[in-house]
């Protein structure tokens, strides 16, 4: 929950506001990409965020729109994906991820989608450090059908910087 809010802060007000309005460290913005870490139960957790460059769909209002990579300190599981809508998804849908033409699917749940599985994130993950545009693709609960299109500039100097902040 908290990740998600420090997200949608970033959405509403500058960086370097977030920070001063919570505890969390910033690591850095790198090109469209911010990166940040905080403690939580005497554990460091790290998240690199960013916004669509362009979204498209028959909708008159969302939520914060976001796509966010988690580390957290001493996990097996190195990096999680997840995408933010700014809708309650349709209940039992699939969110459809291209990166530079290569497809992934994605479950739903609320307004969050996930990678199913750990090697499912670990393919995302690799894939965005090696493209340069992700488009995602998902149906709100009313049946709308949006497209959020990302920049990945600046993927891998944030990964780096959370990779460095919370270990491999």
């Amino acid at each position: 929950m908290r990740l998600a809010i420090g997200a949608m802060l970033l959405a509403l007000i500058p960086f370097a506001d977030v920070m001063a309005a919570t505890d969390d460290e910033a690591l850095g913005r790198f090109r469209d990409w911010y990166a940040v870490a905080y403690v939580e139960n005497d554990r460091k957790i790290c998240y690199m965020v960013t916004q669509p460059t362009k979204s498209e769909g028959d909708y008159t209002r969302r939520g914060p729109v976001y796509v966010q990579v988690t580390r957290r300190e001493g996990d097996t599981v190195p990096d999680v994906v997840s995408f933010e809508a700014g809708y309650p998804f349709k209940e039992a849908s699939e969110v459809d991820v291209d990166v530079d033409g290569k497809s992934y699917t994605l479950f739903t749940d609320g307004q969050t989608a996930w990678a199913y599985d750990e090697n499912s994130d670990k393919e995302l993950v690799t894939a965005m450090a090696k493209g340069s545009k992700m488009i995602v693709q998902g149906t709100s609960s009313r049946g709308t059908l949006t497209t959020d299109t990302y920049s990945l500039l600046g993927f891998i100097a944030a990964r780096r910087a959370i990779t460095q902040a919370c270990g491999k």
